[in-house]
């Protein structure tokens, strides 16, 4: 329609501006000019005229296209929702595999949130539940801990001087032993620090360990036996004494305390009880010379075996410290030593032995290994505060704990798996009763640290049953099966129910 409108405008153009050839035009060429314009005005009205004939068409057209709107906008709504439809379907797998991902991703963390918000939430009503039966926390242990051994040296310092020109046992810097220095003691305020004071001979002196049974068992009535030595072509002599193994007996009569035989032995054997009476004396003589002495009032406890002491702060606060006597077996970490958990009675000259420093050792070395947060001191603070009353002893529970931190890695011991840990000292225990058989630790164990410095002897041994009292004695064994099932479900009823 533009190309015919554009020669109608040409063709007017030619009409109205005709091209002059001359002034005058002859007839003939007039009238030739004269009906080639009517035929050209002829063209134009049946063009003009076809044209409007064409924009009526079309109007038409369009007029009845847009009577029924209503049903071509119903058909291109449908049309788009089929090509919506095919596409989603088309491209579904790889978005729903995304979106599962995404959802999958989203739940993932979401329940990991919720398990820490629940783990922190078990944490919490833990030691809540914790809180009667551990009253303290391995910081305030250990804090505790340095101050009573920072006293007890500063003590021995002062008594070492005391004793510098004696012929009484030398006294040795004291080792913390037991729940307390090892961290995991549920008493609080009311526990018992703890230290062995080891015993050198003195001059002129020496010590002979006389172990009760027969190599790679425990000692039992083991006997510590003095003896002199001749120190006559020593070079080098304590000023103002003799050889006592050539001194006349006579002198020796006169003066008793002048050698330890006549002081803290019965016989020839180093008698515990006067060895604990002669050590008091001196803790209370020497007490007012430490530091501590104007912080604390010091009280001696009655003990024959050892040194128990109370002390007490201008606030009232009370600190209970038990020092025992041992002597080292070798270079070992192995004690013949002067405390004992028996009941009965036992000979002034028998000593038991003792292996609270290498537990103490074993202790110290778990806790260079473990991350910061193990709890496997906690696993033994909840079975210390479970455990009065029933038919186990404590070192029992800490040699099921201490044959699974050699297996179990320390990382997990962490606070995470802190139920799970709970649940394996329990299963360990329980097959140990079903077997009858519970190693000790330090006999005949390939897997010792090496650190800990065992008697050849233990090395070489076959591990030894703690449990074989329940072979020889099935009355034994049903009990403390039954007292196993007490103390589970006391387990159960403090994780429960807090009691």
């Amino acid at each position: 329609m533009d190309v015919i409108e554009f020669l109608v405008i040409i063709v007017q153009s030619l009409i109205q501006l005709p091209r002059k050839v001359g002034d005058e035009l002859d007839e003939a060429t007039r009238e030739r000019m004269q009906q080639r314009v009517e035929h050209l005005r002829r063209e134009k009205t049946r063009l003009l005229q076809e044209l409007e004939q064409s924009a009526f068409a079309w109007g038409d057209l369009l007029f009845a296209a847009l009577q029924q709107w209503q049903l071509w906008a119903v058909v291109g709504v449908l049309v788009l929702l089929f090509g919506l439809c095919w596409q989603l379907r088309k491209s579904s797998p790889q978005p729903a595999r995304s979106g599962e991902e995404e959802t999958s991703s989203s739940t993932s963390e979401r329940e990991e949130e919720k398990s820490e918000e629940d783990d922190f939430d078990d944490e919490r009503r833990l030691f809540r539940i914790f809180a009667k039966h551990i009253l303290w926390s391995v910081q305030s242990l250990a804090h505790t801990s340095q101050v009573v051994e920072d006293l007890v040296g500063d003590l021995l310092a002062v008594l070492e001087e005391h004793l510098a020109t004696s012929f009484f046992p030398v006294l040795q810097p004291a080792i913390g032993v037991g729940s307390v220095f090892e961290g995991w003691s549920a008493r609080g305020r009311d526990a018992v620090y703890h230290l062995l004071v080891p015993l050198k001979p003195p001059h002129g002196h020496t010590f002979h360990l006389e172990l009760g049974t027969a190599a790679g068992m425990p000692a039992k009535n083991s006997r510590i036996r003095v003896e002199l030595e001749c120190t006559c072509t020593r070079e080098q002599l304590v000023e103002n004494t003799g050889c006592f193994l050539h001194q006349p007996k006579e002198e020796l009569r006169r003066n008793p305390a002048a050698s330890l035989l006549g002081s803290l032995c019965t016989g020839s054997y180093l008698d515990v009880q006067k060895t604990a009476r002669w050590f008091q004396n001196l803790v209370r003589s020497a007490w007012g010379e430490i530091p501590q002495s104007r912080r604390y009032s010091m009280k001696v406890l009655p003990s024959n075996r050892s040194c128990k002491i109370q002390l007490t702060n201008a606030f009232g606060r009370r600190l209970f410290v038990e020092m025992v006597f041992g002597v080292q077996q070798g270079d070992s970490d192995i004690f013949l030593s002067s405390e004992t958990t028996e009941t009965n009675f036992i000979p002034r000259t028998m000593w038991a032995e003792s292996y609270a420093v290498a537990e103490a050792k074993f202790f110290r070395h778990m806790a260079r290994q473990a991350p910061h947060d193990t709890f496997h001191l906690k696993c033994l603070q909840v079975f210390d505060g479970i455990l009065e009353g029933t038919g186990f002893s404590m070192s029992i529970l800490k040699t099921v704990a201490m044959h699974l931190l050699n297996t179990i890695p320390p990382e997990s011991w962490s606070r995470r798996e802190f139920l799970v840990r709970l649940q394996d000292i329990l299963w360990y225990l329980r097959g140990c009763l079903e077997d009858k058989r519970l190693d000790h630790f330090f006999f005949g164990n390939e897997n010792m640290p090496e650190d800990i410095i065992l008697p050849p002897d233990f090395q070489t041994a076959e591990p030894f049953n703690l449990f074989q009292h329940l072979v020889q004695d099935p009355a034994a064994h049903a009990h403390a099966v039954c007292e196993f099932n007490e103390l589970q479900d006391r387990l159960t009823r403090l994780l429960f129910y807090g009691q």
